[in-house]
């Protein structure tokens, strides 16, 4: 019973976070990019927002790569891991949503992002909040914390009784957590990459409602930035 709530807290706040994603992109249309596009599903969302140039995605496991393509994303098969096989100042908007942290090599993920903008150009990334007060309280009881408890492709959830995807062995290694974040830390971090900072957003906030969430960002479930590559 108490894992079945958590899971409907974790609902609530990835709504909200992607319902200001989606408020968040700009309305001016232009070429979008999807890094770790899955199936196409929620790019396709992001690209109803305003009529665009071009969709695009990035996707490493082939069957997503084609699911995404049927419902019109043009993918590129490619592991986030490595320089990606497109053009530099190509796009208007790059977003990752829950992509990040699964990325092995930051730095490098950072660099193609800023390449792959044009001057100007924005980029959406979200990601799960190491300080939240979910996260702290796992800390606190001993337990592994909630976004860093998927380590391993053997068995999900791993450490922490409360995890969302606990005990599950389905999901490809590609989905295991590398990199957690807290909310200064990104933002410090795409300033490092010479990125001009727009704003910071949070969503969620355990166990109370999600939409308390944005109002302390530094310890809400979710942080998405968005910052400018500078023209």
């Amino acid at each position: 019973m108490l894992r079945s709530w958590f899971i409907g807290l974790f609902d609530s706040a990835m709504e909200l976070n992607r319902r200001q994603i989606l408020a968040d992109l700009p309305r001016h249309g232009g070429k979008l990019l999807d890094l770790g596009c899955d199936d196409g599903d929620w790019t396709m969302k992001l690209a109803s927002v305003t009529p665009r140039d071009g969709v695009h995605g990035v996707e490493v496991v082939e069957e997503r790569a084609v699911a995404a393509r049927s419902r019109g994303v043009d993918v590129v098969v490619a592991d986030l891991a490595h320089v990606l096989p497109l053009p530099a100042d190509t796009f208007d908007v790059i977003h990752a949503n829950q992509v990040i942290e699964h990325v092995p090599d930051i730095d490098l993920f950072a660099t193609e992002i800023r390449r792959l903008l044009k001057p100007g150009g924005l980029a959406i990334v979200s990601t799960e909040n190491t300080s939240s007060w979910h996260n702290v309280f796992a800390a606190f009881c001993g337990w592994q914390m909630f976004s860093s408890t998927n380590l391993s492709g053997v068995r999900l959830g791993i450490g922490n009784p409360l995890a969302v995807h606990r005990g599950e062995s389905d999901h490809v290694k590609t989905w295991t957590h590398k990199v957690l974040f807290s909310a200064r830390g990104l933002r410090e971090f795409f300033e490092a990459h010479g990125f001009e900072i727009v704003t910071l957003r949070g969503a969620g906030y355990h166990p109370l409602p999600a939409w308390l969430g944005p109002w302390d960002v530094s310890h809400s479930h979710f942080i998405t930035i968005l910052a400018r590559k500078p023209a």
